[in-house]
């Protein structure tokens, strides 16, 4: 499995941005089924204090020591900014959910000297890997690309 998986899947305490206040994004999804994982989250949201019960923090500066990776579950044109800030905080592990990747995205991370995952589902690595992730996971390691 490649490394940048591997780590960002053993840190449990882990920041997500992307949740929204209506609870419709893939953040709050991703996010509840982390918690059910075993998962420490941290929501980051500008505006709100708390969603869905949990604490959230405005930026990653906040989190800053209290995170092992990020998980980003945003457009890309709202990506490079918060790439910004995890260098600046020093979070190595990071995680582009799917629909979060783009060129410019990838140059910020480039130019910035960060490694991410990107272009795939959380939900397929982060364990256990549960109902239809399990199937798409079985079925991606057969044509090795795990």
């Amino acid at each position: 499995m490649n490394p940048l998986i591997e780590n960002f899947i053993k840190s449990k305490r882990i920041a997500v941005v992307g949740f929204s206040r209506s609870g419709k994004k893939f953040g709050n999804m991703a996010g509840k089924e982390l918690i059910a994982r075993g998962y420490q989250i941290f929501p980051v949201h500008p505006e709100a204090q708390e969603i869905e019960g949990l604490t959230c923090f405005p930026n990653l500066n906040s989190l800053e020591g209290k995170v092992e990776a990020l998980l980003i579950c945003i457009p890309p044109n709202k990506v490079p900014p918060v790439l910004e800030d995890a260098a600046k905080t020093g979070i190595k592990n990071i995680w582009l959910q799917q629909g979060s990747w783009s060129p410019e995205v990838q140059q910020t991370g480039d130019r910035l000297g960060l490694a991410f995952v990107a272009k795939k589902c959380i939900l397929m690595y982060a364990p256990p890997v549960t109902s239809f992730h399990k199937f798409h996971r079985t079925i991606t390691s057969i044509f090795g690309k795990l």
